[in-house]
Order: structure tokens, then C-alpha cells, then sequence
């Protein structure tokens, strides 16, 4: 139970772009709380003067948040009533944020949502892909061989997956994700929503690098990457042969790597897989 004396912890959804999309609600908790912790006080500083809010503020981002945490709770336990607002969108959502809530809720303090825009549901309602299953796996590894491995645990996720990233990272994962999904699986591209440059292409992968390929001036701005997800009826039929994807992860990555993200994949035994492997390669 919450502790009388303890104020309120809301977790404040802000527009990813359009400011028309800021709620009436979410203006009238950030105009009456005591105080606000914003990713990036700077950032969040544009959006509360365009609503005439004056409060104080504390940044809490992703290399500040285990610090600034005990600071945050003790205002809550002193009365205070503070919001969390992320740089765009709904906090903890590829943001900072969980560490707080989770000790909030675990110490009684009462944690309120408050509901609003969020790129990634913004961006499967338009996809025009399943959306009664989906799965958010948020921004990819940026090292090109760790991204590769994550893709290949997801070779067989039969809901719509849904990825942010970032511009200069928007080809090399697209072309990643064809050369381990296929070419032909479909996908969608949602850039800047809600923004004056929003963009929504539908495409297969193939077609969907070629476009970025000729286009480099669309590689601007914040991206959403909504993927079709395997055929279920295919996924729960297919076998998935141990020896067919110690190949393919072969083909790409050094030996002990290739064995053991196979033994993920498959649930094969190392001990089986790295005989296997070193059989392949002549011992």
C-alpha cells in the first residue's frame, strides 16, 4: 500500500513530432506536479514553454538514471508529486525510466500512466502487417556481427516484429535483415512520423534496400522498421535442422561463435555442434 506522506510518480507520454498530439491531460499533470524529470532537460525545454509550463527540472537519462534515482524517490517520499517525460513518445519504451518505476512500485509508491503517442504502435496501425501478435525489439546491436546474430534468434518469430533505428544505421540493417529473412519478406519503413517529412514506404526488403540505396536523401530523421513475421503454418511445421543452420552461421562467422549462436537456434548441444563443425572443416 502507498504510504500516505508519499507523492506520485507519473509516467508522461509526449508527441514524437506533431505538438497537437500532446493530450489535455498530460498538460494539466505537468502544469501541477512539483516537479519534472526529463531525459534531456534541454530537449524537453521547448515542448513545456510551448504549454506555459514553468517547473523545475531534473534530467535523468541513460547514464545518469542509477544516480539520479535515490535523488527522484526521496521527492516522492517528501510529498512531491514528479512527472517522467522521455525525449518523445512514451517513457521506458527504448528510454530511460524502468530502474525508477520498478523501485517506486516496489517501495509503495503510487505510479500513474498517462497514455499518449508511441512511434512504434503509431507505426504498425499504418503498416498494413498483422497486428494481432507483434513483439518490440527496439533498436538492433550496431556492430554489424552481433546484429547479425540477434536477426538469426528471430529467423523464426512468426509475429510482426517492430525495430527503431537510426538513420545512418537504416541501410546496413535493412540490408541484414534480407540477407537473413529473405529478400522477398515484406517490411515497412515509417520515417518521422507525425512530422512535415513523414514518410511510410511498404516494401519487400529487397525493394526496400534498393529504394535507400537511390535515395540517400530520405536517410534522415528517426526511423520505425515494421517486419512481416515468418509464415506461422510454415514455422510450426518446418524442422529446423541443426546441421542446415550450423551451415549458414558458418558461411559468416568464426567457429566458436557460429557453434554456439547455433546451439541457441536449435537447442543442439555445443559438444554435438562443434564436432560437427570442426568435421566441416576438415577437422
Amino acid at each position: 500500500m502507498q504510504d500516505k506522506c508519499t507523492g506520485t510518480l507519473y509516467i508522461v507520454a509526449t508527441p514524437i513530432g506533431n505538438l497537437q498530439d500532446m493530450t489535455p491531460r498530460a498538460v494539466e499533470v505537468l502544469k501541477t506536479v512539483d516537479r519534472i524529470a526529463a531525459e534531456d532537460t534541454r530537449h524537453s525545454a521547448p515542448l513545456l514553454k510551448h504549454f506555459s509550463i514553468v517547473k523545475p527540472s531534473i534530467s535523468m537519462h541513460e547514464f545518469n538514471e542509477r544516480e539520479r534515482l535515490s535523488i527522484i524517490l526521496d521527492y516522492l517520499y517528501e510529498g512531491e508529486s514528479v512527472a517522467l517525460v522521455s525525449d518523445a513518445g512514451t517513457p521506458l519504451i527504448s528510454d530511460p525510466g524502468y530502474h525508477l518505476v520498478r523501485e517506486a512500485r516496489s517501495r509503495g509508491i503510487k505510479v500513474v500512466p498517462l497514455p499518449g503517442p508511441c512511434a512504434a504502435i503509431a507505426a504498425l496501425s499504418v503498416a498494413g502487417l498483422p497486428t494481432d501478435k507483434f513483439s518490440f525489439e527496439g533498436f538492433l546491436p550496431a556492430k554489424p556481427e552481433s546484429r547479425r546474430n540477434r536477426l538469426a534468434l528471430l529467423l523464426h518469430e512468426s509475429r510482426t516484429m517492430i525495430f527503431y533505428e537510426a538513420p545512418h544505421r537504416l541501410l546496413p540493417v535493412l540490408k541484414a535483415m534480407a540477407e537473413v529473412f529473405g529478400g522477398e519478406r515484406r517490411a515497412v519503413t515509417a520515417r518521422e512520423l507525425t512530422k512535415i517529412h513523414e514518410s511510410v514506404l511498404a516494401e519487400t526488403l529487397a525493394k526496400l534496400v534498393a529504394h535507400f540505396e537511390t535515395h540517400e536523401n530520405e536517410l534522415r530523421g528517426e526511423f520505425v522498421i515494421v517486419l512481416q513475421g515468418a509464415d506461422e503454418s510454415q514455422s510450426e511445421t518446418r524442422e529446423v535442422i541443426p546441421e542446415n543452420v550450423l551451415d549458414i552461421l558458418l558461411e559468416e562467422l568464426p567457429l566458436k561463435q557460429a557453434v554456439a549462436l547455433a546451439s541457441k537456434i536449435t537447442g543442439e548441444r555445443k559438444n554435438v555442434l562443434y564436432e560437427m563443425a570442426l568435421a566441416k572443416k576438415g577437422g
